[in-house]
C-alpha cells in the first residue's frame, strides 16, 4: 500500500521546514509554491492532508484570501483531505468567513509550533 500523500503549500513561508515531521508521520510529501501548481497536482492526486498558508492581498477582488481556488479545486475533485492553514492572528476573522464555505480542519497560528502540527497530524492518523 502507498503511503498517504500530503500536499505542502508553502507560498510565502518565514517558518521551518516541516517535511520530516510530516515523513515520520508517514505522508509521502508533495511541496509546491503557488496556489496554480497546487491545483494541477490536485488533478492527479488525492492527498489525505493539505498544509497552505493563509494571506490576504488586497488585489484579490473577487476573493477573501489566497485560498479560495485550492479549496474549491478540492470540492470539485470530492477530495476530503484535512486542511491545515497556517494564519496571521490578522486574518482570523477572514478565515472565518472562509470556512462558512470550505472545511478547514485546523487553523495554527504563526509563529507555528512544531508540537501543535504534530498533535493535529496525530489526530488525523487516528
Amino acid at each position: 500500500m502507498n503511503a498517504p500523500e500530503l500536499l505542502a503549500l508553502v507560498e510565502l513561508g518565514g517558518y521551518p521546514n516541516f517535511v520530516p515531521l510530516y515523513k515520520r508521520h508517514g505522508y509521502q510529501v508533495e511541496m509546491v509554491n503557488s496556489v496554480r501548481k497546487a491545483q494541477a497536482w490536485l488533478k492527479r492526486h488525492q492527498p489525505q492532508v493539505v498544509v497552505a498558508e493563509f494571506y490576504v492581498d488586497p488585489q484579490f477582488r473577487d476573493r477573501l484570501s489566497n485560498l479560495e481556488s485550492l479549496l474549491a479545486t478540492l470540492q470539485r475533485y470530492h477530495n476530503e483531505a484535512k486542511v491545515i492553514v497556517f494564519i496571521d492572528h490578522h486574518y482570523l476573522q477572514r478565515l472565518e468567513r472562509v470556512k462558512e464555505r470550505y472545511g478547514i480542519f485546523a487553523a495554527l497560528e504563526f509563529p507555528i509550533q512544531e508540537a501543535r502540527l504534530d498533535g493535529l497530524l496525530a489526530q488525523i492518523s487516528e
